[in-house]
């Protein structure tokens, strides 16, 4: 992957190609499927992301709607005051700030305070407006695989059959995340702009529909575009505890989750992957420089 270095006008800089990053989770919602709530509170989360910088996260990405199976849209206007609010603290404390959000209104309103990069789980797809707004602006911009929401969640037509794939999956997840990618292109994001990542658990329930995109990380490399890899505690690693005979009678704790995380972390940073989305930092940070290293020998 070409190495790029991004400088913005706040003097906060990012170079791209060196190594692989760790992008850490700031949940700042009542209902996240990991954390939800506990950082819902602008000095609770100040004080969350320092100490995720302190453990080694080189971008923190906020999000102020959950995207868990289930979850119920927050408002444009309560999503709009929790990331403006939130934007408003945490910059001042120096972090690169990634915005986890699929509304233009939010995406502009962040920039304009000074996020650096805007991670759009809908890669363009819910709202239309959102990748002019990134163009517009001196950001980042990734660009998530997506199919719509999981049955019985958000939106007045929820997809009970979005985990199909006709060719495959790799296959499948490749071909329509780059037709995702023409449309954030047309509207005018520059490719030099542009992340992409695969969405693991966004219609990708089981361990067979994730690990084939893991292992095919070199795929979605080949496009030439940056990738991130975001697997951390989600569903198929569960299953892959609970498989192996690990778990308790009330699952895998989170403990265990975030240990497989970092050890899918570590393989990431191995194959090339651009940055690792998660929420323990400290165990993915020396599970990311396992895998850097690994690298420049292999």
């Amino acid at each position: 992957m070409e190495v790029r270095h991004y400088h913005w006008k706040d003097g906060k800089s990012l170079t791209v190609g060196e190594r692989t990053l760790v992008m850490g989770v700031l949940n700042y919602t009542p209902d996240s499927f990991s954390d939800g709530g506990k950082w819902n509170n602008a000095d609770v989360a100040l004080k969350h992301m320092e100490e995720m910088v302190a453990e080694g996260a080189d971008i923190i990405d906020i999000g102020a709607e959950s995207t868990r199976p289930g979850a119920k849209r927050v408002s444009e206007a309560d999503e709009l005051a929790r990331i403006t609010g939130a934007v408003k603290t945490l910059i001042p404390a120096g972090a690169v700030l990634s915005i986890d959000t699929t509304r233009a209104s939010v995406a502009a309103a962040a920039l304009s305070e000074g996020a650096q990069i805007i991670n759009d789980v809908s890669g363009g797809t819910l709202d239309a407006e959102l990748p002019h707004v990134v163009a517009d602006h001196d950001c980042l911009y990734i660009v998530q695989h997506w199919r719509g929401w999981l049955v019985g969640s958000k939106g007045a037509n929820p997809d009970q059959d979005t985990s199909v794939y006709e060719h495959g999956v790799l296959t499948d997840v490749h071909d329509e995340l780059m037709r995702q990618v023409d449309g954030v292109l047309a509207a005018g994001v520059k490719p030099e702009r542009i992340i992409i990542d695969p969405g693991l658990g966004f219609s990708k329930p089981g361990i067979e529909h994730n690990l084939p995109l893991l292992t095919g990380l070199e795929t979605f490399r080949a496009t030439g575009y940056p990738v991130l890899i975001g697997q951390s505690r989600k569903r198929f690693i569960s299953a892959m505890l609970t498989g192996a005979g690990t778990a308790g009678a009330d699952g895998p704790t989170m403990a265990q989750r975030d240990d497989v995380t970092a050890a899918l972390s570590a393989l990431s940073a191995e194959h090339g992957a651009w940055a690792v989305r998660v929420h323990d930092v400290a165990k993915s940070r020396a599970a990311v420089i396992a895998g850097n290293t690994w690298r420049e020998y292999a």
